[in-house]
């Protein structure tokens, strides 16, 4: 088999950084799964009334795990796959 693997950086646990913070990510892994197993539970708040929000249905219905990754706002962290030198920032 030829070309590229189908999940990215395969070889290998690898890292992302969240708010400045290394990461451990395992190969496959989504933001949302990386940032839960690392124990971060909740990284942002509703507009209203504040309460804190993090992985909620982990499918991309519910909108409860965004995120900003390498400058791109509004991504679903239950949804992108983990990428090695991926920057997260959450709000």
């Amino acid at each position: 088999m030829t070309g590229e693997h189908p999940i990215p950086n395969a070889h290998g646990p690898f890292d992302i950084t969240v708010d400045g913070r290394p990461i451990p990510v395992e190969p496959g892994q989504t933001i949302g799964a990386a940032m839960i197993a690392a124990g971060l539970r909740s990284w942002r708040t509703t507009r209203f009334a504040g309460r804190p929000r993090g992985l909620f249905c982990g499918i991309g219905v519910c909108f409860d795990c965004l995120v900003t990754v390498d400058g791109t706002t509004s991504l679903r962290a239950c949804l992108v796959v983990a990428r090695a030198g991926d920057e997260v920032t959450t709000s």
